[in-house]
């Protein structure tokens, strides 16, 4: 859909103040989340987000995010530029009002922006102040406008013409403050390349360029005429679909502009992802809720019509989205989230709206491709008969009480706690490693749960034959929260569930079968940050009486070094190795152990790495494996 211009006027005084720049260095996470290296990368989206305004209002095409040396961020658009003239609420120019003052922008008017991502219009002005440094420059009228902040924010010198132009567009540089960012200041490539991707698909159209200057140049540059047309075909690129062509659909109403897109794969799991003026709203929302109901409605009713479904059935929710990859993209003028986050969409007109552009244009779809309407019913179809099958088979477990919490499974070795806050429990690979685990734990607050073997890939699997794993069956009764989409968070048995495999080859394979299941279906356990992975060390080296551990062969170098001559090394291939003691004082004692936390920081890169890794497509798993062993080091030794 063309984006047209908008009309209102962008002048100084369309430069709204809401409230004064305190607190902002002294209470940064307030502002930006977290001074870590999330927290760094978010100052750049802050300032990327306002050229994507300035493109979505119709005025900019070209966006450049360059990465100078010295980890300098540059940010270039040609769009119409800052204001520049004086605000007449703060004497000052425009330009030092939307860097000095927290809450200034055009996007609280209604008037320079019609939609926009960075609501709250706290992005140029906190960027300001947790930098080192600050330059602007505003190319407009046949002059360059320049102005620079100093120590967090303070004024060098107001804005003025420092010479002529033949541009139009703003640049803004600035070097994050290492005072704030004490744990780095350097900018990850990967994860700005991520997000910029990102960007593109959601704004078709719009070519952003991505430079990095530090070492070797690189460049990436996107720009995707197809929009999330093309983006569902990208996160399908390692599956199996089972229609060619992307279904697309939109429209407008009230201002509020509707995108959809999807195609069905081979797989078992949904991939629904949405977003509101760029912002991934992970928890869903209204724009999710009016797309879910109206696909099961409308593939019902063709299902009906065509002789394809009985009157009296009907498919689920569930079964109409196995296997779909969806899109779904608002923008809006005037979003409301649920929550300080962002991550959920609270405007109810929005379910309609969205409801109303899928069902008139999905079912004209449907009329003039029956081939692909076909499909996706008896794909529907095949996912109705493994539910209920799925639905026998838990309430089979269910009489055995397997998924009961009273009745835990038999080679469990509880703790005696019952505080979740305090217990935490151990999934261990193999009866000998959870023999050691079993006499060297402390039995106060931490649980054994052995696992015989490698538990089933899920996703390769349908849900009934998941509830049939017994060890999955295990650990889903250990956990005592439930399962798939009846977890309760607040009836978790532990708070720490650490997985402790092998440092070796298999190990790491039932650790990322372990994890897929855990973030296919205990997903929230995952967002709750509940799930940890252990490090057992890879070499004990000892002269004597004196006995140390290496987690890395660097460091078991530089304790072999230490120590001098006549140093007994070995390496660990399992944990079985370990005396119950040593597992004790390596693995698991809470003074001297290493716990890795599982997060998910973008579900959607997760959900393409575990369907990479784990799913049917060998060619795409070959070729990350091509890329990537050249990484490898001590490979099962």
């Amino acid at each position: 859909m063309a984006e047209e211009k908008v009309t209102h006027s962008y002048t100084a005084d369309d430069i709204q103040v809401l409230e004064g720049l305190e607190a902002v260095r002294k209470r940064p996470g307030m502002y930006i989340g977290s001074t870590s290296e999330r927290g760094l990368h978010h100052l750049v989206w802050e300032i990327v987000d306002n050229s994507i305004d300035e493109a979505l209002a119709g005025f900019a095409s070209d966006i450049y995010v360059v990465i100078e040396k010295d980890n300098i961020i540059r940010v270039e658009d040609n769009g119409r530029g800052m204001p520049t003239g004086i605000n007449t609420k703060t004497n000052v120019s425009a330009v030092e009002t939307i860097f000095t003052v927290l809450h200034a922008g055009g996007k609280f008017g209604g008037g320079a922006y019609k939609v926009s991502g960075g609501l709250h219009g706290v992005g140029a002005s906190v960027v300001n102040a947790l930098s080192e440094w600050l330059e602007v420059e505003v190319h407009q009228n046949g002059n360059k406008h320049s102005m620079k902040f100093v120590n967090g924010g303070n004024v060098e010198a107001p804005l003025k013409i420092t010479g002529s132009s033949d541009k139009h567009g703003s640049i803004v540089r600035f070097k994050a403050d290492k005072e704030i960012f004490t744990e780095t200041t350097a900018y990850n490539f990967d994860t700005l390349n991520v997000r910029i991707r990102q960007l593109s698909f959601l704004n078709k159209g719009i070519k952003l360029i991505l430079i990095d200057e530090r070492e070797e140049e690189r460049r990436v540059e996107y720009c995707y005429e197809g929009g999330i047309k093309e983006y569902v075909s990208f996160l399908n690129k390692n599956k199996e679909v089972i229609h060619d062509n992307v279904v697309y659909v939109e429209g407008i109403e009230d201002g509020i502009i509707a995108e959809i897109a999807f195609q069905y794969n081979e797989g078992y799991m949904p991939s629904v992802y949405s977003f509101c003026n760029n912002i991934n709203t992970a928890e869903g929302g209204t724009h999710e809720d009016g797309f879910r109901v109206a696909l099961t409605r409308i593939i019902n009713k063709y299902a009906i019509e065509k002789g394809l479904l009985k009157k009296d059935e009907s498919f689920t929710g569930d079964d109409v989205r196995e296997g779909i990859t969806a899109i779904i993209s608002i923008k809006h003028p005037n979003p409301q989230y649920e929550g300080q986050t962002k991550t959920k969409l609270g405007n109810s007109e929005v379910r309609k709206i969205v409801s109303t552009v899928l069902t008139n244009q999905l079912e004209r779809v449907f009329v003039e491709n029956p081939a692909v309407a076909k499909a996706i019913v008896e794909k529907s179809a095949l996912a109705n008969k493994a539910r209920i099958a799925a639905k026998k088979a838990r309430e089979l477990t269910r009489r055995k009480n397997a998924l009961e919490i009273s009745s835990l499974p038999g080679k469990l070795a509880d703790c005696s706690s019952k505080d979740a806050a305090d217990c935490e429990i151990y999934i261990v690979e193999g009866d000998s490693a959870g023999g050691s685990a079993k006499q060297g734990r402390n039995p106060m607050y931490q649980a054994i749960l052995p696992l015989r073997g490698k538990i089933l890939n899920v996703e390769k699997a349908r849900i009934h034959r998941v509830f049939e794993n017994n060890e999955i069956r295990s650990m889903v009764t250990a956990f005592g929260c439930g399962f798939g989409d009846e977890i309760d968070l607040s009836k978790i048995r532990y708070h720490k569930i650490c997985i402790m495999t092998d440092a070796d080859v298999d190990g790491a394979h039932i650790r990322t079968l372990l994890l897929t299941f855990l973030y296919r279906f205990l997903k929230p356990v995952v967002e709750g940050g509940y799930i940890y992975i252990t490090q057992p060390p890879l070499f004990k080296v000892q002269r004597g009486n004196t006995v140390k551990y290496a987690y890395s062969e660097n460091e078991m170098e530089t304790i072999r070094k230490e120590l001098g001559d006549k140093t007994k090394i070995q390496r660990y291939k399992g944990l079985g190795e370990m005396n119950p003691d040593q597992l004790w004082d390596t693995t698991m004692d809470p003074e001297n152990r290493v716990l890795k936390q599982v997060t998910i920081e973008d579900a959607i890169i997760a959900d393409e790495v575990f369907s990479m890794l784990m799913g049917d497509e060998v060619e795409p798993r070959r070729k990350f494996i091509q890329e990537n062993a050249v990484y490898v080091k001590n490979l099962d030794i």
